[in-house]
């Protein structure tokens, strides 16, 4: 039908427009995700805090960034940008086939449906149990589609980290597409590929499934206006991701650890033998949430060293000047 024509148009559109920003912010994420490997070029400085004490604040995303273009360039802002967009194309598509194919069809929102009388009150939405069924049905193909985009996408995810963390150790091993997997079956094999999957599932589909379902209990037992309702799965959403966010940080050191890469091994990154393992010692350093923070990245020395890693990352320049 012409509804549908025009869902589907308005859906390729959002695809279109959502490639196009992550196209423009990838410098961003550049940073970022040098960020989280536990490389700090630049020195931090000192500042006086909201509270009135001395401390050590690291450069914010955009010093860093801007550091980067002073090494490489413009263009070199954007290393490692096309494998990720391959990534989610190839992702996008391929989870969508998997989902139809698995007859999970995409569930419409009921808020869209409701009806009003002529006196303006909102008349009765669908019954309950048609509610919470269209609720799991939505869910279920929701987790189906994100995990089988992770599956998908992942190969090209280690690809384009690998690419960025080349800026580390001024390396060319992953020239493109093809040099990077070539590189990356040499040294792993085919699991090589899957570097970092594990954390990056539980924490995506564990921040998925909580936020859904904390979304669903309080628009269903405490909202009732439209507005807010539309507004507290992003907040929802915020809030969970916000806490899972330490399993992206061992996602990606684990999809550079071990590798040929200087950024991969010690004196930048220890050799880990598993994520958990990855997980314990940034933990132990308090280095789990590398990244979260944009603008006020507070500095601070690990105050614990776990005796099983005792190189826990290269050292930062130091400050010649204090104040």
């Amino acid at each position: 039908s012409i509804k549908d024509q025009q869902h589907e148009l308005n859906e390729w559109i959002r695809f279109g427009l959502r490639l196009g920003l992550q196209s423009a912010l990838h410098p961003f994420e550049y940073a970022k995700v040098l960020i989280q490997i536990g490389y700090e070029p630049l020195a931090p400085r000192p500042v006086r805090s909201i509270l009135g004490y001395d401390t050590m604040v690291l450069p914010n995303i955009f010093q860093y960034v801007k550091y980067i273009r002073s090494v490489d360039g413009h263009m070199g802002c954007f290393r490692g940008l096309m494998p990720r967009l391959v990534g989610t194309i190839v992702g996008s598509v391929g989870s969508d086939r998997i989902a139809r194919h698995l007859g999970l069809a995409e569930v419409k929102d009921n808020y869209e449906d409701d009806e009003e009388t002529s006196d303006g009150y909102q008349m009765s939405r669908e019954d309950g149990d048609i509610e919470r069924r269209n609720f799991q049905r939505r869910l279920k193909r929701d987790i189906v589609i994100h995990t089988s985009t992770l599956l998908i996408a992942q190969p090209f995810q280690v690809i384009s980290i690998r690419m960025m963390a080349q800026f580390v150790g001024r390396e060319s091993l992953y020239s493109s597409i093809y040099a990077a997997a070539k590189e990356i079956y040499q040294e792993h094999g085919l699991l090589g590929f899957f570097s970092g999957l594990v954390p990056r599932i539980i924490g995506d589909i564990s921040c998925l499934v909580l936020a859904s379902t904390t979304a669903y209990l309080v628009k269903k037992h405490f909202l009732t206006d439209k507005e807010s309702s539309n507004m507290f799965p992003i907040f929802a959403n915020y809030i969970f991701s916000t806490i899972f966010y330490p399993f992206h940080v061992v996602s990606t050191c684990m999809s550079v650890s071990g590798s040929s890469l200087t950024a991969g091994r010690p004196p930048c990154m220890p050799l880990y033998s598993n994520w958990r393992d990855c997980w314990q010692h940034l933990n132990c350093t308090g280095e789990l949430k590398r990244g979260s923070a944009l603008f006020w990245r507070y500095y601070r020395t690990p105050e614990v060293i776990n005796k099983n890693f005792p190189m826990t990352f290269a050292p930062l320049p130091t400050v010649t000047k204090y104040k």
